[in-house]
């Protein structure tokens, strides 16, 4: 008889100790050297260059347009399945819904200052490039996410870009209400709308995920537009004790590992009963789950981390800062309540982050390496400019902040600061 032998566990098992608090790079220094000559290439030769990038990587044809207007958007809408287009429109409608009370969040301000007044204003970009990926298959969620937040941040031209003109991007570019479709992807396709086309003017900040040439692309243009986030491989770190239902711990890990290769899936428990459970479920539903492949290749860069208690996970969890972040532990809220530094929170066993992913609301497009230490996802905040404002009508009043003025201009050794404030005193 043959002796029956474990598989070899799915999550590496780690201690708190070696976790480390990673800043990993969004983007490897070989891609972002590759990327530099594509983004300069179309800067010198503009659509040339796009159209060339569009034919080498099979996404429009020699005859194809590369910008498609609302006439093309709409059509695209009008032909998709009722049910999927209502499922579009649905979404669309509860990220507005969130958006606006995002913004209505965000207010103008006006306060006294010795001598007059001072605030300030909040402003939207005029124009957003929303990008969106359509690689392995096309990505309607973030159309939306971008598109949706653009128009309610209240940008005057909302273009969206992604590789290609598939059906239900377009109809999802519809849906949003872009002004125009740009078909193509990658750096090529960043780079056209920091500086421009034939038939596409630039424009003034770039949103959305990517790949690592697009990522690679953000960071190159980012000192010509305004860009959210430089968002590398996706991340999602578990936080459960023996309350937590093991075969949907091992679903979420899932649906998070089948991204793609570089995806993160990662565990943090009080159980070590729950860690073995969840490994046996995940070899159980990895038997039944068309993207397996890919999954079980990306599950090998998480890991299990067993903890003594709740405050270490926390600890655990804040040391990474990860771009989402589920709390399945039996005083969910108050545990969310404690963390410090996460993309997004997902709080209890009902709340699985994929209903983030496809637009409960609040924003899927998250900061991610770490950075979620420093930076938020993508909100309508990402597209407003508060501009500061100053009035002085009272210049006796503004006596002793003209003071001040003119003595630190004359500590800075600014002559001529001190003389526009000592002329009107």
């Amino acid at each position: 008889m043959t002796p029956h032998t474990n598989p070899s566990p799915l999550l590496r098992v780690v201690s708190a100790d070696e976790v480390s608090r990673e800043r990993r790079a969004p983007v490897d220094p070989e891609t972002l050297g590759a990327a530099g000559g594509i983004v300069e290439s179309v800067r010198v030769d503009g659509i040339d260059a796009v159209r060339r990038y569009a034919e080498q990587f099979g996404e429009r044809g020699t005859d194809q347009a590369l910008v498609l207007g609302r006439a093309e958007m709409d059509a695209a809408a009008g032909s998709l399945d009722p049910d999927d287009l209502g499922v579009l429109e649905r979404t669309a409608a509860r990220i507005e819904s969130f958006a606006k009370a995002q913004l209505d969040a965000i207010g103008e301000i006006d306060v006294p200052v010795p001598g007059g007044r001072a605030g300030h204003t909040v402003e939207p970009v005029q124009s957003a490039g929303c990008y969106a990926p359509a690689g392995r298959y096309p990505l309607p969620s973030s159309v939306l996410m971008t598109a949706v937040t653009a128009r309610v941040a209240g940008c005057d031209r909302v273009i969206v870009a992604s590789p290609g003109a598939d059906p239900v991007m377009l109809a999802a570019a519809s849906v949003a209400g872009a002004d125009a479709f740009l078909a193509v992807g990658g750096a090529h396709s960043i780079a056209a709308l920091a500086y421009g086309i034939d038939g596409l003017d630039p424009v003034d900040a770039i949103v959305g995920p990517g790949n690592r040439w697009v990522t690679a692309a953000k960071q190159l243009v980012s000192g010509v537009v305004g860009i959210d986030m430089l968002a590398g491989p996706s991340e999602l770190l578990i936080i459960a004790d023996e309350t937590a239902d093991a075969r949907l711990v091992a679903a979420d890990l899932l649906a998070q590992a089948e991204h793609d290769d570089d995806a993160r899936a990662c565990l943090v428990t009080t159980s070590d009963a729950l860690r073995h459970k969840v490994e046996r479920k995940l070899q159980d539903q990895l038997e039944r789950l068309p993207t397996a492949a890919t999954a079980r290749v990306a599950l090998r860069n998480g890991f299990a981390c067993l903890v003594p208690d709740i405050d270490a996970a926390i600890r655990v969890s804040d040391r990474i800062a990860p771009e989402h972040l589920e709390i399945m532990v039996a005083d969910a809220p108050g545990v969310a309540q404690r963390v410090r530094h996460a993309g997004a929170v997902f709080i209890g066993s009902g709340t699985p982050e994929a209903l983030g992913d496809y637009g409960a609301g609040p924003n899927h497009t998250l900061p991610t390496g770490g950075t979620a230490r420093f930076r938020a996802g993508l909100s309508v905040a990402s597209l407003l400019r508060l501009r500061t404002w100053l009035r002085i009508d009272e210049r006796q009043q503004a006596g002793g902040l003209m003071h001040d003025t003119r003595r630190l201009a004359s500590m800075e050794g600014l002559a001529a600061h001190e003389a526009s404030i000592r002329l009107r005193v």
